[in-house]
């Protein structure tokens, strides 16, 4: 929330104690910017909101205040009554154009505030299995998980950003056979990739890379060595390919968490003993069951198989309650939709083991579809396989990329369309946005230096008017997208602000040597906006280029 609407609504609250008598609840009285100009820069429902609890009329109410506040608040020039009991302000231009200082003293630290009052979060996202190449899917959970990351620390929170690598189970025993395979097709010899096992270019490159640095020697070594050691190499040089696809992404994380870590350090055999010791497990033909039905899941879970090797279940509950016991007030998985089932199960065992089950959130992610000329792309044209992160990347850029992975909300299906992404028109929301960017940034070239006013009085336009309440309402958009988790506000805030830009550059003139006092001022508004662009696309992991 800005300093004027927070003002706004401490006065408001005020005139409502000497007036009525009466406290207002917490958010109870709100500020929003009318759609129509007419209808005054700001305005407030409260009178009828309050109608029943004063039995008044929301006219009465809002006459009542309306006293007061003409009294109280400097910065508004005339409040109005409109509709059945609307309190519409208009503020005083150099109200509104104090925001320009404001934006030029804190520069690339606009935006930022004390929302998250220093709250702790873990966030886990990506967590791709290190067997494969990254796709769609993994590219929108990154977006996303990395942008909520910026937002996070933006509104203050204490983030810490985790990759789980699941590096053990059949899975990465597959990875071993699929790369000894390819091994021996590598020197011309018989091979054969098992049925579950990995036929991507990743592990063919993998396996070329061993033989061409190592030769033959692993043709004739028992299984017993070979397969560890390819094991081993494998998983490395899949995680290393992996952290380059997400640095080229602008991803980065703090943290890689290993699911070996927690077999080495007996954390699964603890979390196994301990449901044992508690009675929430039992053994039911050869298997070991967790007794998640009484813990709010559908049905019981299978913890350890007849076979004695663990399900995929037992060390994810290790692993977060590994992550609860580090200290973290919340704890944030971004998930594909295929493991919407699998939230229950583990707050059931969290809650059974005696943690707030609360205390993790989990967002899913939905699936993404590549459209091109209407039509639905599953395939790249260069290798036949599906489009991978590093792919699309190449073909649109890391900025188109990221911002369509991120314009709409996690929970939609998402209709990729490349056509408009490769656009270098205003069609394309990325380019609209980074166009107004680098208009200003050549603007102020052309312009020169300007000097800082303790007040700009001149900024009397309309389009002037509504620039600035754009951009005062940056620090709310952050607060409200680190809540809510959705970096998609952003990308609606950015739009917003573009188009309030456009409008402003069409119909006032900035370079006017016939009034320079003015064109200062207009050039100090413009440097305002230059920075709240460059702070918002950041948010995003998105450049603001000063040319384009």
């Amino acid at each position: 929330m800005n300093k004027i609407e927070l003002d706004l609504i401490n006065s408001i609250k005020d005139s409502i104690k000497k007036r009525f008598d009466y406290e207002p609840k917490e958010n109870e009285v709100m500020i929003e910017i009318p759609k129509d100009n007419n209808n005054g820069d700001y305005a407030t429902n409260i009178a009828m909101r309050l109608a029943k609890v004063l039995h008044k009329s929301p006219k009465d109410i809002a006459g009542e205040l309306i006293k007061t506040l003409q009294e109280e608040v400097n910065s508004v020039e005339k409040i109005e009554i409109a509709g059945p009991g609307f309190i519409n302000f208009y503020m005083k231009k150099t109200a509104l154009s104090s925001i320009i200082n404001t934006i030029l003293e804190k520069d690339c630290q606009y935006g930022e505030n004390d929302s998250g009052q220093g709250h702790s979060v873990l966030l886990e996202y990506v967590s791709a299995n290190p067997t494969g190449i990254l796709h769609l899917g993994h590219a929108r959970g990154a977006a996303w998980g990395d942008s909520v990351a910026r937002i996070l620390k933006a509104a203050g929170y204490e983030v810490l950003r985790e990759y789980y690598v699941n590096d053990a189970g059949n899975q990465i025993d597959m990875l071993a056979l699929s790369i000894k395979a390819r091994y021996r097709e590598y020197f011309g010899l018989d091979f054969s990739i098992p049925q579950d096992g990995y036929m991507g270019k990743d592990v063919q490159n993998i396996a070329i890379k061993i033989a061409q640095e190592e030769g033959d020697k692993w043709l004739n070594e028992d299984d017993s060595i070979v397969l560890p050691y390819f094991k081993q190499r494998g998983k490395e040089l899949e995680i290393e390919r992996i952290k380059n696809d997400l640095a080229y992404f602008r991803c980065s994380f703090d943290h890689y968490f290993y699911e070996t870590s927690l077999y080495e350090s007996g954390k699964v055999e603890k979390i196994v003993a301990e449901l044992k010791e508690k009675g929430l497990s039992y053994e039911k033909e050869g298997a070991l069951w967790f007794k998640a039905s009484e813990y709010g899941d559908e049905k019981d879970r299978v913890l350890k198989k007849s076979d004695g090797f663990y399900t995929y279940l037992t060390p994810d509950i290790a692993y977060h309650v590994d992550k609860l016991e580090r200290g973290y007030e919340k704890l944030v998985n971004f998930w594909g939709a295929d493991h919407h089932g699998y939230i229950p199960r583990m707050k059931a065992a969290l809650k059974a083991l005696g943690y707030d089950s609360e205390r993790l959130e989990v967002d899913i992610i939905q699936m993404v579809r590549l459209v091109e000329n209407g039509e639905e792309v599953k395939m790249s044209k260069r290798t036949g396989n599906a489009v991978t992160l590093r792919e699309l990347c190449e073909d649109i850029g890391v900025d188109a990329a990221r911002y369509f992975f991120i314009s709409r909300a996690l929970d939609t299906h998402l209709d990729f369309d490349l056509g408009l992404a490769r656009k270098k028109s205003n069609d394309n929301p990325v380019y609209y946005v980074q166009y107004a960017h680098a208009r200003i940034a050549s603007i102020l070239r052309q312009m020169g230096d300007f000097h800082k006013q303790d007040t700009y009085n001149l900024l009397t336009s309309e389009k002037e008017s509504d620039l600035l309440k754009q951009l005062s309402e940056f620090p709310n958009v952050v607060a409200i997208s680190a809540k809510d988790r959705s970096p998609n506000k952003v990308t609606v805030y950015l739009q917003k602000l573009a188009q309030y830009f456009h409008a402003f550059y069409a119909s006032c003139k900035v370079n006017d040597p016939a009034n320079p006092e003015l064109s200062n001022e207009r050039c100090a508004l413009l440097k305002a906006t230059e920075i709240t662009f460059k702070n918002a696309l950041d948010l995003l992991g998105i450049d603001a280029p000063d040319v384009m």
